[in-house]
């Protein structure tokens, strides 16, 4: 097997495969035994190939070498029907998914294989391993120019790198996948360029609706999707990022494009590799993940950077199990992130969209050198508001507003204020909410959010502010005059 290839090379295709044929010996479940002849085992990460009833073939990659003659995959696609005795051939390299603008506007699986009922590839699209050397250190640039998203919350407190990683954290139904909805339409329609998306363990009426939405914003056509939905065997769920990931690298690497890559959810892909680290029989790690889960973590979140004149941005959505921030998948992740963006419980039931903790929400860009000393004094100021309006919510709900001093009083009115203002209604969920969708510069953000933190709408009611853009042209003072 020829070494995976570096980033920025394009592997020939199968012309020089490893005519390696063997036969099935055992199935349980997702895992197969196949045995070859000695000597001519597939290597570890290799795709090996099964034909089965009709136009139907099975991959598996090939996870361990159990003895000299035989080898133990994991499938990538339902094994009903697969028995013993059936003929496996080795392809020679890993999984090749296909890439370039032939996959703009379709939808793919695992393996590269169009699930939207469409025309199959062409021969001569070209096709990659999704098994890849991340750049090396001395190729990348460390960019750090903000990738503007138009959402108030995010621009100010924790702003996107260009061509860095940034993760949403939230638990079930806080709205983790509208938030990456929104910044797919809003991403691909005010920046150019190429967005690739992952559904890792989706449902499919998730991606049917995203389908839909990107057909409707007229964004498609720019748009890559790879699905490896929850239905689905382990190994699709676990691979489908890499197959994601390989797609935009091409063109990140051939085409000189920047690409917006998201991932949803990254979590899925954890726990998926869980269950193949299960089923191999791994003696699992902390919490009963897999020992290999900073290894995986690492093996896909280090690929996506930005080298020469391109870039790969990433958005990722990442569930955490039952709101627990110290759960081990979730720590790790962290680890490898430029912006973290923290969704709160509590501001979902209050019905704060997009609930975006302005406490628990970071960047790498929130430094004066960086974004300069007005944004960095202003993020800085609303989150010291926010954070003393916190300290005294225990005392105003015991003793009442009453019991607090003038200036903690008119604090509290700023920092509710703030807090509304920060909310902002999206386009994706104007269907449901009948409210348009708005997008906001960040310069308006900066001059709304220090108009009041002035004070100049202390005397706007807290309800005119929420699920707003920005302020009116005619500023604050002749909002308030309008409002009396």
């Amino acid at each position: 097997m020829p070494e995976n290839q570096g980033s920025g090379d394009v592997p020939d295709d199968h012309a020089d495969a490893v005519d390696g044929v063997g036969h099935v010996v055992a199935v349980s479940g997702s895992v197969v035994d196949i045995v070859f002849p000695a000597g001519r085992l597939p290597a570890i990460e290799n795709a090996v190939e099964i034909d089965m009833d009709g136009d139907r073939r099975l991959t598996i990659e090939v996870q361990q070498h159990v003895d000299p003659t035989r080898i133990r995959g994991v499938a990538m696609q339902e094994t009903a029907g697969l028995g013993g005795g059936m003929i496996a051939r080795d392809t020679g390299s890993p999984i090749r998914v296909p890439a370039g603008e032939s996959v703009l506007g379709r939808l793919l699986n695992v393996v590269g294989d169009p699930i939207d009922h469409g025309p199959a590839f062409a021969a001569d699209v070209p096709r990659l391993p999704i098994h890849r050397k991340a750049p090396k250190i001395g190729d990348r640039t460390a960019g750090r120019d903000m990738f503007l998203t138009g959402i108030k919350v995010i621009d100010l407190l924790a702003p996107l790198v260009k061509g860095g990683k940034a993760a949403m954290f939230g638990g079930a139904g806080v709205g983790k996948t509208v938030l990456i909805m929104e910044l797919i339409r809003s991403t691909v329609e005010h920046h150019s360029g190429i967005s690739v998306f992952a559904g890792i363990g989706e449902r499919s009426r998730e991606g049917h609706e995203l389908w839909q939405d990107l057909k409707r914003s007229g964004v498609l056509a720019r748009t890559a999707l790879v699905f490896g939905q929850m239905n689905e065997p382990p190994g699709a769920r676990w691979r489908v990022g890499m197959s994601a990931l390989t797609i935009a690298e091409y063109f990140r690497d051939q085409l000189d494009q920047n690409v917006l890559l998201l991932i949803d959810n990254v979590f899925r892909f954890v726990q998926a590799g869980s269950e193949v680290s299960g089923l191999l029989g791994r003696l699992p790690s902390r919490v009963g993940y897999q020992p290999t889960l900073s290894t995986e973590i690492a093996e896909l979140q280090e690929r996506i950077a930005s080298v020469r004149n391109a870039s790969v941005t990433s958005i990722q959505a990442v569930y955490v199990p039952a709101d627990d921030f110290t759960d081990p998948a979730v720590a790790e992740t962290f680890t490898h992130l430029d912006s973290s963006i923290v969704l709160s419980r509590d501001m979902a039931a209050q019905g704060l969209y997009p609930a975006i903790d302005p406490l628990g929400s970071s960047s790498v860009l929130l430094d004066p050198s960086l974004i300069g000393a007005e944004h960095y004094d202003t993020a800085e100021e609303v989150r010291r508001l926010i954070e003393h309006y916190r300290e005294l919510q225990e005392i105003i709900s015991l003793l009442g507003m009453e019991e607090l001093s003038a200036a903690d009083r008119t604090a509290v009115g700023r920092a509710r204020r703030l807090i509304r203002f920060l909310t902002q209604p999206f386009a994706v969920t104007a269907q449901f909410t009948g409210m348009q969708g708005v997008s906001v510069s960040l310069d308006d953000t900066l001059k709304d959010c220090q108009a009041i933190l002035r004070g100049d709408a202390d005397a706007m009611p807290e309800s005119d502010l929420y699920m707003i853009g920005a302020l009116p042209d005619g500023g604050v003072g002749d909002t308030v005059k309008a409002a009396s």
